[in-house]
């Protein structure tokens, strides 16, 4: 497997290995660029790698309790040095670490056990809206992404995905494999924005 969402190999890479970057850059995916918004746990790994004053190792994931316990001043200023992790570096400081406290408490931290050994594409989207800073939308591209590139297909996982699980649409990040893919899904949120207006 070979994932495409950041853009960037050690980004990319990250998201592969560790169910809770997967979470993270989807968390982060809003009012920035997707290729930004999934590079960041990345660079969140790597400032909390700078701060103990070491490199990234190349099995290193992110820690939910670790960013759960985290001083909050201290992990808004993580997230706010520029180059910022996104756009809004306090609020969504905010959000992750609330995801990670919340991983921590229903899960032992462990991410993936969000969808291991999930009945159904239902409960899947009902485990995702629960999770904190998800909302319905967002919850189904988890769906869609987890089915798509991941091979998390629970029975009725497209339905539960809705539109972002339809086969060859072109809507999320789920349907992102490379830079064309990426142009054809900003191109397809252009129309559907002008289509609001």
């Amino acid at each position: 497997m070979t994932v495409w969402l950041a853009g960037r190999k050690d980004a990319d890479q990250l998201l592969e290995r560790d169910p809770l970057a997967l979470l993270v850059g989807l968390l982060l995916d809003q009012q920035v660029p997707m290729e930004r918004a999934f590079a960041g746990p990345y660079v969140i790994l790597s400032r909390l790698a700078e701060q103990q004053n070491r490199p990234v190792r190349d099995d290193e994931r992110l820690d939910a309790a670790e960013i759960g316990s985290y001083d909050p001043q201290v992990l808004a200023e993580l997230f706010a040095t520029p180059p910022a992790v996104h756009r809004y570096p306090a609020a969504m400081a905010e959000r992750v670490q609330a995801l990670c406290r919340y991983l921590t408490a229903e899960y032992g931290g462990d991410a993936a056990a969000v969808w291991r050994d999930v009945p159904s594409g239902s409960d899947l989207l009902g485990r995702a809206k629960a999770l904190p800073g998800y909302g319905a939308q967002k919850a189904a591209i988890l769906v869609a992404l987890l089915g798509k590139q991941f091979g998390v297909q629970p029975p009725g996982w497209r339905e539960a995905a809705g539109a972002y699980g339809e086969q060859g649409s072109r809507r999320s990040i789920a349907d992102v494999t490379g830079p064309e893919e990426l142009a054809e899904v900003r191109a397809f949120k252009k129309l559907m924005k002008a289509r609001q207006r």
